[in-house]
């Protein structure tokens, strides 16, 4: 295969392959903006829970439990032990909590981003990791390598790197 026919096929498979992407990397984006605010109550709304424990557990347990890290009790009133986020009767073993969820799909967007190698979100995460390297290096061949666009492109290319380097290591 000549230089011209590499150079004229690369730029057709990214042309179209961007195109397949942007619908993947816009829905992406969005949930990726919403990831950044994961610590904060943005979009986020309260769920009032009553579940039924194991009665008698002791912090750790009951941290565990409601699937909050870090619980701290606050206050015990008899049987009952109270928690910034609610409370929990030793006896009964019935806790009563408040939990902050997304709307379920926004919920649904922000898990493209979490998913693990049991799940089949991990199939589309893989091709969209692969897809965007061939991206990447595919936008290599967009322009020849001896105009002066290629030239300034490698020198945007070599701040995005040392930006991200800069960011990762701040």
């Amino acid at each position: 295969m000549s230089k011209a026919t590499l150079h004229n096929t690369m730029r057709v498979y990214h042309r179209y392959l961007g195109f397949f992407l942007a619908g993947i990397m816009a829905i992406y984006a969005l949930s990726g903006f919403v990831l950044i605010f994961r610590d904060t109550h943005f979009l986020k709304r309260d769920k009032l829970v009553t579940e039924q424990l194991k009665p008698g557990l002791n912090n750790d347990d009951l941290g565990k439990a409601v699937r909050m890290r870090d619980l701290k009790i606050l206050s015990v009133s008899g049987s009952v032990k109270t928690f910034k986020q609610g409370d929990y009767d030793t006896v009964s073993g019935t806790a009563h909590y408040t939990i902050t969820t997304l709307p379920p799909f926004i919920d649904k967007l922000t898990h493209l981003h979490k998913a693990s190698t049991k799940e089949p979100l991990f199939f589309l995460n893989v091709f969209f990791a692969v897809a965007l390297l061939f991206f990447v290096l595919s936008s290599f061949w967009m322009f020849m390598p001896k105009t002066s666009i290629f030239k300034k492109g490698l020198y945007f290319t070599l701040a995005g790197i040392i930006l991200t380097v800069i960011m990762l290591l701040v």
